[in-house]
Parts: structure tokens; sequence; C-alpha cells
């Protein structure tokens, strides 16, 4: 069983870029009693790495425990920075129309992100989505541990290579092994396929294409494994 740790001596660190000393890690924060609504609950106040600074709220995950299937992306961006859902803007729109083709209803699913704040840069007077580091990715990590265990999963969709490579590890490759069944040391099984936002980014027409119906393959394929 994946289990987050708990009660790690840390030594808060000076941030050169805000001069402030902070927690190393989400696992400061993480409640005794780790059922769903007590993790939302606790994540809201989570200052275990900088990144709670620049955004408007902690994006937690939605839906139901225990739930068969779990899907787990990058990062929110603004739109769910703003609404504090997951997957509520144009990524979330063409998974929704993936879940469509697969046959998958959304609210008997659950969604969550790896890093759960929106990491952004200013661009002019928008605010564009930057990719969370490691050390950002490893800081948060306790809430999605706690997450699986509290959902339960038969099956988790990774959907990019930041969500695949936070549970399988750095070498995990999205371009050879999207689609595979791989199974984590306690036997949980993961599936990775393309992050939306990432097809949406994909400047080629026929690319953009090809992606979009991969990830309709691979969330059937997850459905299959999951009424066998």
């Amino acid at each position: 069983m994946l289990e987050p740790l708990r009660g790690k001596d840390v030594k808060p660190v000076i941030d050169s870029g805000e001069l402030t000393a902070r927690r190393l890690s989400a696992a400061d924060y993480l409640p005794q009693e780790q059922s769903l609504d007590n993790l939302r609950s606790a994540a809201a106040k989570c200052e275990g790495c900088d990144l709670y600074l620049r955004a408007t709220q902690t994006v937690f995950g939605s839906g139901p425990a225990p739930a068969a299937l779990m899907f787990i992306g990058e990062a929110p961006g603004e739109k769910e920075d703003d609404a504090g859902q997951p997957f509520v803007g144009p990524a979330g729109k063409l998974l929704d129309d993936a879940f469509t083709a697969a046959g998958i209803n959304r609210e008997e699913v659950y969604l969550t992100n790896t890093v759960k704040h929106f990491k952004w840069e200013p661009v002019g007077k928008r605010r564009l989505h930057a990719k969370p580091n490691s050390r950002e990715i490893s800081a948060c990590q306790p809430w999605l541990l706690a997450e699986i265990q509290a959902v339960s999963p038969m099956l988790i969709v990774c959907l990019g290579a930041t969500a695949a490579q936070s549970l399988l590890g750095h070498k995990f490759r999205i371009t050879r092994q999207r689609g595979q069944i791989l199974a984590l040391a306690n036997g949980q099984q993961v599936l990775s396929t393309w992050h939306p936002s990432s097809i949406l980014r994909t400047p080629d027409a026929d690319a953009r294409q090809r992606m979009q119906e991969e990830l309709f393959v691979d969330l059937r394929a997850a459905v299959s494994l999951i009424r066998r």
C-alpha cells in the first residue's frame, strides 16, 4: 500500500525569491483521519511549498471514494484556480469528450492533479501555466498518495508525463509507454496516456488528431480493464 510520510523532521529553508521560511512538504499538513473530506479541508491550508503564495486557492481532487477509475493530471490551470475544481477548463472539455467516447460517467470517477496549486508566469495581463518542478511535485506528493489510499481505485489513469513520472519514476516516457498497463510496487495498476492540454497545445493538426484518437482508445481500454 502506498503510504504518505508522516511526522518527518524537516528544517525550514529560505527561498531566495520570497525570503521566507517554508515547510518542505505537505506531509506536515496531513490530518490524522484521512477521509477525502478531511484531506480536502487540510489541503486548503497547505503551505508545503511556495506555490500557494501566488495561487488563488488549493485545487483538490473531486469525485467519489471509492472509485474504480482515478485520473491524475499535472496541475490546475487558470480556470481550475478560479473555480477550485479540477479539469473545468479547455483540457477538461476535451477530457469530457474522451469520457463520452469511452462510456465513462464523470460523476463516477475521481479527478485530481499531481500538484494542487496553479503555477504560472505573467505574460502581459495573462497568467500562463508553468510546469511544476521536481521539488514542488515531491512536496505535494503526500496529498496524492493519501488520495490514492482514500479512493482505492481499480485503475489509475495518468494524464501526461508529469503524473506518470510522479508514480512510476523519472525513467517513464509517455511517447514509448503510453497505453501500457504498468504496476506500482504494491500491485496498483496504472495506465498512462496523453494529457488533454498537451493535445490542445500540439500545433500540427494531424498530430493533434492522432493524439486525441489515442486518448480515446486508451480510455476505452481502461474501461475494458475494470469491467473484466
